[in-house]
């Protein structure tokens, strides 16, 4: 797919990974519309992006209405819809059994499940509706991609990871049959599967900590850069016979159990 001119939608787009990809997209002529809750980084991020190229719009992804009204907003200013990149998540640790002998409270399983597994796939979903729509965009008759991300705890979740991990492993899980799915009309669907990355939760540890996760990488020895998980989703974005994948971009980390 040609990014020129194309519309991306980015959740979680104001600030890590997805900020990252919004500026690598519009870097390459997209337009994207950032779907994110914190309206003043929202408004900061359109603003470094240039505001005839990006715009934001307050949503919760778990809420059926509020990505439906996204996604009008997104098609009023720009057109048809080509590029979803699915960053919004949170990732808490919580522990099955505390301390104290309590069982993790279902809700804060849930919510977690919540914002990542079905958050994603509601996005994805009513993203994908509309792309079905689209006129062929090359020869393939491509009409679209959806991009989602996981996590290298897909496949190595850590002790206190529970919720987090499966979450993620969802993501994974429904790729290849929506990818499947959504063939017919040349929707294609991918995955990203990142490892320690230097978002702003890691660039507030201090200095020691992040070299010793750093440490933990095999190589290079050192936190992702948010620009080369961009550059992965610009490649998987670009590339019309990258489809159904999953693909871990982690410096070939693997997790230990703590």
């Amino acid at each position: 797919m040609d990014i020129q001119g194309k519309t991306a939608i980015i959740t979680g787009g104001a600030s890590g990974l997805g900020q990252a990809t919004a500026k690598a997209l519009v870097d390459k002529g997209a337009n994207v519309v950032l779907f994110d809750l914190n309206e003043e980084a929202s408004i900061a991020t359109c603003n470094d992006l240039g505001n005839d190229n990006a715009i934001y719009a307050l949503v919760d992804v778990t809420s059926e209405e509020s990505v439906e009204n996204g996604i009008s907003k997104a098609k009023a200013a720009f057109g048809e819809l080509h590029i979803v990149v699915n960053c919004a998540g949170i990732g808490p640790p919580s522990k099955v059994i505390d301390r104290e002998g309590n069982p993790l409270p279902l809700d804060k399983f849930k919510k977690i499940v919540d914002i990542n597994l079905f958050g994603t796939f509601n996005v994805l979903r009513l993203a994908a509706a509309e792309m079905a729509k689209n006129e062929p965009v090359n020869a393939d008759g491509g009409r679209g991609v959806i991009i989602n991300v996981a996590s290298v705890a897909a496949f190595d979740g850590q002790i206190a990871q529970p919720a987090y991990a499966a979450s993620k492993a969802g993501i994974h899980g429904m790729t290849l049959p929506i990818a499947r799915e959504l063939a017919r009309y040349g929707i294609r669907v991918n995955t990203i599967a990142p490892g320690l990355f230097m978002t702003p939760l890691a660039a507030s540890l201090p200095e020691a900590a992040v070299e010793a996760l750093g440490a933990a990488v095999e190589f290079p020895k050192r936190l992702g850069d948010p620009s080369e998980f961009a550059h992965l989703a610009i490649t998987m974005a670009e590339n019309d016979y990258f489809n159904g994948e999953t693909v871990r971009l982690d410096g070939s980390i693997r997790m230990a159990a703590k």
